[in-house]
């Protein structure tokens, strides 16, 4: 074990920068790395303001932070393809590798998988971190930590298209325009939808959203989604729905959006179980899919980073030094609706 800084959540509601014993002794197939930039995440707000999330129960204290990139310092034995000075983003989910679920491919959902900042296991807003290589990604070099540190949450995006089975030309329906709902629509758009019409009550973030071509907004205060909807679709409906807020409200009039044989892609999580309209869902035979982070997606979204056609800078809204990361904790609380991704920079 090696005593190092880091940002940890004593418990519920008290976070503490303090020494903390870690364990940094890189083993054959890791990597050490040294830590650069890290998103703060809805759910290490959650676990700040909760204590907890489903079963994940904070019952120690636990250092936070899963979205991050930086540079690799130490190269364990059997590594091949990263060296010392690469710069890296790190998939902070390991499964199994043996597990029945990573054997068919699976491995987000293998019931043994362990995830940073997700009790017991502690998050990387430290200096260094110990990680596998296989799933330690090296960044090209026009594509920035800010950006690496944005790939986590992008994944999940990356993993909602995917699952939508899109083809190019579709219309998509996007609920939510928070950092996920807003990835979901660009990762929607990269891959062939012709528009995302994007759903919220904050004409913030909506503006954000807005930026990118081929996003409608929609402001739900204003205008009733449904006859938009209708109305820019000619009455057919959309191809896809991404259900991003996780607003079990959302649910009671979902099904009036797909068309005739379209897609929902539940990727919100609601604290408690919704209702379902499975006689409009049947009678238009619609397709559900649903997304548990991400599995097989990081170099993809790196690879449509590098290529320039997805730019996620936009939605950095403002960066932290280390000394001031409660601070950016606070302020990610707030939910201010012109936030959209919050980071802090550990160097």
């Amino acid at each position: 074990m090696t005593t190092v800084r880091a940002l940890v959540l004593e418990r519920q509601h008290e976070l503490a920068l303090r020494d903390i014993d870690l364990p940094l002794e890189t083993g054959p197939g890791q990597v050490k790395i040294k830590i650069h930039t890290v998103g703060v995440c809805g759910s290490d707000v959650h676990y700040y303001t909760h204590g907890k999330i489903g079963p994940f129960i904070v019952n120690a204290p636990m250092v936070l932070g899963h979205e991050a990139a930086g540079t690799v310092v130490e190269v364990g034995a059997g590594v091949t393809h990263l060296k010392v000075g690469d710069r890296v983003c790190m998939e902070p989910g390991i499964p199994d590798p043996n597990s029945k679920a990573s054997r068919l491919g699976l491995y987000n959902i293998d019931p043994a998988v362990t995830f940073w900042a997700t009790p017991p296991i502690h998050g990387v807003l430290t200096s260094e971190v110990v990680h596998p290589a296989n799933y330690t990604f090296k960044l090209p070099d026009n594509v920035s930590f800010a950006e690496g540190a944005m790939v986590e949450p992008f994944a999940v995006g990356m993993q909602a298209a995917a699952k939508a089975k899109i083809t190019p030309g579709d219309t998509a329906v996007v609920l939510g325009a928070g950092p996920i709902g807003t990835m979901v629509a660009i990762a929607a758009l990269a891959g062939g939808c012709a528009r995302a019409i994007v759903a919220d009550l904050a004409q913030p973030k909506l503006d954000i959203s807005a930026q990118y071509q081929g996003v409608i907004p929609v402001n739900i205060r204003e205008k009733n989604l449904i006859e938009e909807v209708g109305r820019l679709t000619e009455g057919w409906g959309a191809d896809v729905v991404f259900e991003c807020s996780g607003s079990p409200k959302a649910w009671e009039t979902i099904m009036a959006l797909p068309c005739p044989g379209g897609v929902i892609v539940a990727v919100g999580l609601p604290v408690n179980p919704v209702g379902f309209d499975v006689s409009t869902a049947s009678t238009k035979e619609i397709r559900i899919e649903t997304v548990f982070r991400y599995a097989h997606q990081y170099e993809r979204s790196i690879a449509l980073l590098g290529s320039g056609r997805v730019d996620l800078k936009p939605l950095i809204s403002e960066t932290f030094k280390f000394e001031d990361s409660i601070k950016a904790f606070d302020r990610a609380v707030e939910a201010r609706p012109s936030d959209v991704k919050l980071q802090i920079v550990m160097e």
